[in-house]
């Protein structure tokens, strides 16, 4: 049998390049659905394309093993609803280099968020046999809110295209290509007649950033701001039009106060809506 000569193996050993570590995925969860994450899941046929160029070190949703931080990127799914949140947000933001907030609850407090216009005693009171024993915030709010956050990724869920595209982009270094148009123009990209014109159907659409395929238009409903509002809106012309169209104005309050109703620029054209209805700001958070 024949032996490599140490002077051979010197030889071998000064020209290996060290392997390069790999970036670690984290991914954490607040108060949310869990469909962000799931989307993730989805994704792993394709997530395995980088598979050996990304290690996902923490994400419970798929498997109880935990490697320690620091970690390249964090992806935090979920709205701050508790004190407790607060904390760990803030640690979470330590331990992250690069930290993306994914899906509506996160980006700009999701669906229960509704409750911002409301009393949270009067919640919980109607939902808990023991009320007293909750612990709450007054208010579900964005991650934002609470750290500085590098990216946002829209949707109710987010689109498993996009987040492999996020993905990339960071292991590239690169700015992610994702979509900043309204939803209007994927209307017209694949030919569905608009809800709004043809059958007068208040429609969110123009005011929304694409991202979705336009999926409910295409089915003969209207947008409902699942991505929610793209650049430089005005949702006062458009409210204001579908006003005029005979859109009564608790109905208009409702389809911007909905997903991501808490939002800034949804959230302000509700307020503005309901305050000029009713003569005052009731409830307005």
């Amino acid at each position: 049998m024949s032996t490599m000569s140490t002077e051979s193996a010197m030889s071998t050993e000064s020209t290996e390049k060290p392997q390069q570590a790999k970036p670690k995925l984290a991914v954490y969860k607040f108060a949310s659905c869990d469909g962000c994450q799931l989307q993730l899941l989805d994704a792993c046929g394709k997530l395995m394309q980088l598979a050996d160029r990304v290690e996902i070190a923490h994400f419970l949703e798929a498997s109880s093993r935990v490697e320690p931080g620091p970690y390249d990127l964090g992806l935090v799914e979920g709205s701050i609803s508790t004190a407790e949140d607060i904390e760990r947000i803030h640690a979470i933001r330590k331990e992250c280099r690069f930290l993306v907030t994914i899906g509506a609850c996160a980006t700009s407090g999701g669906i229960q968020a509704l409750r911002n216009w409301g009393q949270i005693d009067d919640f919980l009171s109607a939902v808990y046999a023991s009320p007293e024993t909750i612990s709450s915030l007054e208010k579900s709010t964005p991650i934002a809110d609470h750290v500085p956050v590098d990216f946002e990724l829209r949707g109710c869920p987010i689109d498993p295209g996009q987040l492999l595209e996020l993905i990339t982009s960071v292991v590239l270094g690169r700015r992610p290509k994702l979509p900043s148009q309204s939803v209007c123009v994927e209307c017209k990209s694949r030919g569905t007649v608009c809800v709004a014109v043809a059958r007068g159907v208040p429609c969110l659409g123009p005011v929304t950033q694409a991202g979705c395929g336009a999926i409910c238009p295409a089915h003969d409903r209207e947008c409902f701001g699942c991505y929610g509002p793209a650049e430089a809106v005005n949702l006062v012309s458009l409210t204001s039009f579908y006003e005029q169209q005979g859109a009564p104005r608790d109905k208009l309050t409702r389809l911007v106060r909905g997903i991501n109703g808490y939002a800034q620029a949804f959230r302000e054209e509700s307020n503005r809506l309901e305050a000029t209805a009713d003569g005052g700001a009731k409830g307005r958070p």
